[in-house]
């Protein structure tokens, strides 16, 4: 039996990451893959990339990576609010600013995608690890997406799971005999409870079992850090829940 933890989108939330990473060693895991989006929208930018690096965890490039590490133009999305487009310029700005000339160095560098292959008995499982899809890492898929939208990813790929982040919600959809699954978010959750989301995989010769783990951290410390921040408002409140969110459809 082989167990692997994979997280993604911490978004500089130190506190949030620091409980994962805590759980993840007492559970006695010692493989570790982040799927990226280190930065934006907490103070804790350089801390999470140097906590990252410390570590040595294996971590993809996520958009908000991208964006940082070669000074990429902002795009407004369509599915913010007026509110959250003016607070989302403000607040990767501000990243822009503040990341480190040689953590953006280390952004620069990392992978787009990671393929990797356990050998177990007999078995040969293939894990595709994307930040959200084959050739993008800005493409938002959903649980609601039909089964032939992973079916093509699984195909393409070759592999037995294909896993994501990008969009905040966590799901496990089962294809067949393999899996699509989204770990959530660490750092910015979308999920109504707001918890720090991380993927357990285990693997032994005769199946794949994925659990998603849901962890509490302290949301309301976090919040007024990012109060007393340059960053907005607007992502303490996203927090506190109190902003609706609207998915991309």
């Amino acid at each position: 039996m082989i167990q692997i933890a994979v997280f993604s989108d911490v978004h500089g939330n130190l506190p949030a990451l620091e409980i994962v990473l805590n759980d993840i060693k007492k559970r006695g895991i010692s493989q570790k893959f982040c799927l990226g989006d280190l930065v934006d929208f907490a103070p804790w930018g350089n801390e999470v990339i140097e906590k990252i690096r410390e570590e040595n965890i294996l971590c993809l490039l996520g958009n908000h990576d991208e964006r940082i590490a070669f000074d990429l133009s902002v795009i407004p999305l369509s599915k913010h609010s007026e509110e959250e487009t003016e607070a989302r310029f403000v607040a990767i700005d501000h990243s822009k600013k503040n990341i480190t000339e040689e953590n953006k160095s280390f952004l620069a560098q990392l992978p787009f995608h990671l393929k990797l292959n356990y050998k177990i008995g007999k078995k040969h499982w293939k894990l595709q690890l994307v930040h959200s899809g084959l050739d993008s890492n800005d493409t938002y898929l959903y649980e609601s997406e039909d089964d032939e939208v992973f079916s093509e990813m699984l195909n393409v790929s070759q592999s037995d799971v294909v896993l994501m982040g990008h969009t905040h919600l966590s799901f496990k959809k089962k294809i067949g005999e393999k899996w699509a699954i989204n770990t959530g978010s660490v750092g910015r959750s979308k999920e109504e409870n707001r918890l720090a989301s991380y993927l357990i995989l285990t693997l032994n010769e005769e199946e794949i079992i994925p659990e998603i783990v849901q962890l509490a951290y302290p949301v309301e410390e976090v919040a007024k850090q990012i109060e007393i921040s340059e960053i907005p408002n607007y992502y303490a409140a996203f927090l506190r829940n109190e902003k609706e969110i609207k998915v991309l459809e």
